[in-house]
């Protein structure tokens, strides 16, 4: 890269951070939604797990938490509950397991902020959707088995799992454009996210590539919606240098998918290039992120859902991708 470029792309970064941190400052929740009164509190089963010291510390346990037990930890595939807390006693007095568990507690001493923030997006969520019942809430220390597990009654958070990217223990057998994501800023988005789906109708019977772009749009741009003061790379995964990149390329991108009759290919195979997890969309070039199918979905749902003037509700209620695609009147950002 010659000095001008990259004198430029220095230019840009600076412009981007400035942005973003006059975004933050002016950003500001909307007070009629906070009034409600509903408030999480985050159980923190690693600290009684750990704590158990005998057999009967975790049946008493197992059944003090039984949707933990039955859902999460799955007491039905035992013989007995007295099995399962046998083999629980054996695996939490594990030296390596007891160090990662020290750990978490150091990097999590306690999780008030966290609370807050799901507080807040779940009061979101629910001015939007009144139907959404309010999960129990847990955090885990699970040795590396679940990052984050969510069904309609309990969310359990695998604290473990969000460690800093330098410290010395990661999700095994993940690559690192992957584990870079497991962050502290990114467990509530990740939620948000996990839950559109109950919410996303959109219809994926046809197989094709815009389909699932715009599946992964709406789900961007539901988890956007709830979590307005969130910066866009704790939502889609991006570092800031690929969201500029995107935004300075978004005319390039544009115009390959179109070139290349790519929106209502059919062929999984080529879908996965575009929307499946890569650390790069080697197709348009190897300089561009991996799942560039999904941000140029959140683009053209965002447009649909400003053109339209829909609200969130019924936007998610769209199953028709045909519709939102021709309706979007998306267009690049020159």
């Amino acid at each position: 890269m010659d000095q001008s470029k990259l004198l430029f792309c220095c230019l840009l970064l600076l412009l981007y951070f400035s942005s973003c941190r006059e975004k933050e400052a002016e950003c500001k929740l909307d007070a009629e939604i906070l009034k409600s009164n509903l408030n999480v509190e985050i159980i923190r089963l690693e600290n009684d797990f750990f704590e158990a010291a005998s057999v009967e510390d975790f049946l008493y346990l197992l059944e003090k938490y039984p949707e933990f037990s039955d859902s999460y930890l799955l007491s039905n595939e035992y013989e007995s509950k007295a099995a399962m807390a046998n083999e629980l006693l054996e695996l939490h007095q594990d030296s390596m397991l007891v160090e990662l568990y020290d750990e978490v507690m150091v990097h999590y001493p306690d999780v008030s902020s966290l609370e807050k923030d799901l507080t807040d997006a779940f009061k979101y969520i629910q001015y939007h959707f009144p139907e959404f019942k309010i999960p129990k809430v847990y955090t885990f220390v699970s040795g590396f088995a679940t990052d984050l597990y969510l069904d309609d009654d309990m969310i359990v958070i695998g604290l473990d799992y969000y460690l800093p990217f330098e410290h010395r223990f990661q999700p095994p057998d993940l690559p690192q454009y992957i584990s870079n994501r497991y962050q502290r800023d990114y467990i509530v988005p990740m939620i948000v996210m996990a839950i559109s789906s109950k919410f996303n109708q959109t219809d994926l019977s046809q197989n094709t590539l815009i389909a699932e772009m715009i599946y992964f749009g709406k789900a961007y741009h539901f988890t956007k919606s709830i979590l307005p003061c969130t910066s866009d790379e704790f939502i889609i995964g991006y570092t800031p240098e690929e969201i500029i990149a995107c935004f300075d390329n978004e005319e390039f991108i544009w115009s390959y998918f179109v070139e290349n009759d790519l929106f209502f290919e059919t062929n999984p195979f080529i879908i996965r290039k575009y929307t499946g997890e890569a650390p790069a969309t080697d197709e348009i070039s190897p300089d561009a992120p991996g799942r560039i199918g999904r941000w140029l979905g959140w683009n053209i749902v965002d447009d649909f859902r400003a053109n339209n003037e829909l609200n969130l509700r019924d936007m998610m209620q769209i199953s028709d991708t045909g519709r939102i695609f021709r309706q979007s009147g998306y267009k690049p950002r020159r």
